[in-house]
């Protein structure tokens, strides 16, 4: 199997295991089962991907920035497309490529964005703390 074979097929693991965490019993995840908004977070840069990370929101846990990214996210509805890009943000004009994906539920509906960016200051500008992976 070779690497992006076997990196597509962890990735598909741990989101069958964020969506049994999501839908399992109340006291194996207090609040997962009840809220029900959450996504599993990866950043890929270049051709390597970075492990994920899966950010609940009711309450806010599972990512360093989980508190700004699930209001964040609130404030939209869930539609990553709709958050405000930072209005001060000066990038550089280096292209270094990202692709951010989420893939999850918010208030029941399925989400799956992905969209690539020049580099990671384009991504920080454009998302928040959304796909602040790193802390």
């Amino acid at each position: 199997m070779n690497p992006l074979t076997r990196a597509t097929a962890a990735g598909g693991a741990l989101l069958a295991a964020a969506a049994l965490l999501a839908a399992g019993p109340a006291q194996a995840a207090p609040g997962a089962a009840r809220g029900g908004d959450y996504l599993f977070l990866t950043v890929t840069r270049g051709e390597s991907r970075s492990g994920g990370t899966l950010l609940l929101c009711d309450p806010p846990r599972g990512h360093a920035r989980a508190a700004e990214a699930c209001a964040g996210l609130a404030a939209v509805d869930g539609d990553i497309t709709r958050l405000a890009p930072a209005a001060n943000a000066i990038c550089p004009m280096v292209y270094a490529p990202v692709t951010a994906r989420a893939l999850g539920r918010w208030h029941g509906r399925p989400v799956d964005y992905r969209e690539t960016f020049a580099n990671s200051c384009r991504l920080s500008a454009r998302t928040g703390p959304v796909f602040a992976l790193d802390g």
